[in-house]
C-alpha cells in the first residue's frame, strides 16, 4: 500500500533537516574556534615562560656595613625547576651566560631547582643543573637553598648536584662572604625552616646578616636586627588576570594550602625596618605557562648607608 505524503510535509522535514545541519556545522564552527583559541593562549603563555629572564634592580643600604667595605652586587636567582617543557639544560646554560654578563660578586640560589612532588618524579633531573651551573662565575662564590619541590623529591640529590657544580648549600646553616652574612633558611612551606637556629650561628659572625630562604612567608618571624631578606616559590603568580589577580593561590599537593602570603606574591616589599625581595623566577613549576609574572633575575646593589646630610 502506498503513502501518499504531502508534499509539504514533505518540504517541511527537508528544511528541519537543512536547520538541522546548519546548527550542528555552527555548533562544530564554535568548538573549533574556542580549540584554536585555547591552542593559541596556551602557546603564548608557554612562550612568556620560555622568554629571557628581565633584570630587575635594586641598590639596598644596609645600616650594619662593615666599614671601608666596598658595595657589592649580588644576582637573585630562584625556581629553576629543570625538568619541565620549560627548563631544559640549553635554557639554563642561556640564563646563567646571561648572569654572568651581569658581574655580580655573589650569586643566591633560592631553591626549587627540580620540579616534581615525590621521590619518585625526580629522575635525572638534579644531574641536568650541574653542568650549566658550573659556569657561573661571581668572584665572591654561589649560594644556594633547596626549596619545597626539592624537598618533596630528592634533597639529597640536588644537593650532591649543586656541590659538584661548585655550589655552597646552606640548610639552616649561616657563612660570611665578603662583607656579608647570607643566612640560608630552610623553607617554610615544606616544613624546614630553622630561623632562630640559623640566625644563632649567623650572630656569630661578622657582618649585616641577609637571609636567604625559598618561600617568602618567614619573613614576619625574622627578628629585626634582619633587614634583607630574599625569596622566590611564588613565581610572582605565574598565571596573573589582567587585573592584578592570580589564578592559583592554593597547592592541590598539599591539601589545598595557601601557596603564599598575598603580601609576599612579588617584587620589592617595605616591611617595618626590613626590605624583602620576591624575584618571580626563571623556570615555572607544573603547568609550563606564564601570564603577567615574567621571569626575572634580581641585581642588587648591597652597600652602606648613605650619610644624611645636617
Amino acid at each position: 500500500m502506498a503513502l501518499n505524503i504531502p508534499t509539504q510535509w514533505v518540504q517541511m522535514v527537508r528544511k528541519a533537516d537543512l536547520k538541522t545541519g546548519r546548527k550542528a556545522h555552527d555548533v562544530w564552527f564554535a568548538v573549533s574556534l574556542a580549540l584554536v583559541a585555547v591552542m593559541g593562549l596556551l602557546a603564548w603563555g608557554f612562550l612568556n615562560a620560555r622568554a629571557a629572564p628581565l633584570v630587575r634592580t635594586a641598590r639596598i643600604s644596609l645600616p650594619d656595613w662593615p666599614a671601608g667595605s666596598p658595595p657589592i652586587t649580588v644576582a637573585l636567582l630562584s625556581d629553576i625547576h629543570i625538568g619541565n617543557m620549560v627548563m631544559d639544560q640549553r635554557r639554563l646554560s642561556d640564563i646563567v651566560t646571561q648572569t654572568n654578563r651581569l658581574k655580580p660578586d655573589l650569586v643566591l640560589l633560592a631553591g626549587d631547582f627540580v620540579v616534581g612532588h615525590s621521590v619518585s618524579d625526580v629522575g635525572l633531573q638534579a644531574v641536568e643543573i650541574t653542568p650549566p651551573i658550573a659556569r657561573l662565575r661571581p668572584r665572591l662564590g654561589t649560594i644556594a637553598v633547596l626549596g619545597n619541590h626539592d624537598y618533596w623529591t630528592h634533597p639529597k640529590d640536588v644537593q650532591a648536584a649543586l656541590l659538584r657544580a661548585g655550589v655552597q648549600v646552606l640548610d639552616n646553616q649561616a657563612v660570611q662572604t665578603g662583607p656579608v652574612v647570607v643566612a640560608g633558611v630552610g623553607d617554610v612551606f615544606s616544613g624546614h625552616d630553622r630561623p632562630s637556629q640559623t640566625l644563632s650561628a649567623a650572630r656569630q659572625l661578622l657582618g649585616p646578616i641577609v637571609v636567604l630562604t625559598h618561600s617568602p612567608d618567614l619573613a614576619p618571624r625574622v627578628p629585626a636586627d634582619v633587614h634583607l631578606v630574599l625569596a622566590g616559590h611564588t613565581h610572582c603568580g605565574q598565571v596573573v588576570l589582567p587585573w592584578g589577580a592570580p589564578v592559583v593561590t592554593a597547592s592541590p599537593y598539599a591539601h589545598g594550602r595557601r601557596l603564599y602570603n598575598p603580601r609576599y606574591r612579588c617584587g620589592l616589599i617595605h616591611d617595618p625596618g626590613r626590605i624583602v625581595i620576591v624575584t618571580g623566577g626563571v623556570g615555572s613549576g607544573t603547568a609550563p605557562i606564564r601570564f603577567g609574572a615574567p621571569p626575572d633575575i634580581w641585581l642588587l646593589t648591597l652597600g652602606p648607608e648613605h650619610p644624611r646630610s645636617e
